[in-house]
């Protein structure tokens, strides 16, 4: 398994806006285009924010899953 294959996983849970969303952000830098990422956070507001986020700078959010105690689970593939 190489690095760009193994996902790295970012636990913002707990977290209340803005915090998960720049959690992620910082987790995020340095890493290559391609790194499959799991985003787990349990903030309401977290889903719509993921998604402008990714929008504006070309991740993509694969597939979210939602877990016990409201927990959302996200799969995104940073962009290249």
């Amino acid at each position: 398994m190489t690095e760009q294959t193994t996902a790295h996983q970012i636990d913002a849970i707990g977290l209340v806006c803005p915090l998960p969303i720049l959690r992620f952000k910082k987790r995020i830098r340095g890493l290559p285009g391609g790194t499959q990422v799991e985003f787990l956070a349990d903030d309401p507001t977290s889903r719509r924010d993921l998604q402008a986020l990714c929008d504006m700078v070309g991740h993509r959010l694969e597939w979210v899953r939602e877990e016990d105690g409201g927990v959302l689970r996200y799969g995104i593939c940073l962009a290249e």
